[in-house]
């Protein structure tokens, strides 16, 4: 009976990661409309995909993962998750990965 509850552990673990990965890509595609297929003079912003996407996906991941170790009390995965989650934070906030095209603004900005 053992093997089972492990079994649908591991399973619903996974389930919890792939809905972070998940979220990450639904909190990425409103950048990822206005940078790809333009804005303002229709000017693409192309590291919204390369950059920003992956940034995303794998900050939902890693969010997932590091919910689903708490729920497993295995506080060292947990850290390490947060880990990987801050250092892919400061990767996006250093080369600036959701940035889109410039928004159009109107006279006098």
């Amino acid at each position: 009976m053992e093997n089972r509850s492990e079994a649908v552990r591991g399973t619903l673990g996974c389930l919890v990661v792939a809905a972070g990965g998940a979220a990450g890509v639904l909190a990425w595609a409103p950048y990822g409309r206005h940078g790809i297929f333009g804005g303002f003079e229709s000017t693409s912003e192309w590291n919204v995909l390369w950059l920003g996407l992956p940034v995303m996906t794998l900050g939902g991941i890693a969010a997932g993962f590091a919910l689903a170790a708490l729920a497993g009390r295995k506080w060292r995965r947990a850290l390490g998750a947060a880990a990987v989650l801050a250092a892919l934070a400061g990767f996006g906030v250093a080369f600036d990965v959701l940035e889109g095209p410039p928004l159009a603004c109107g006279p006098g900005c």
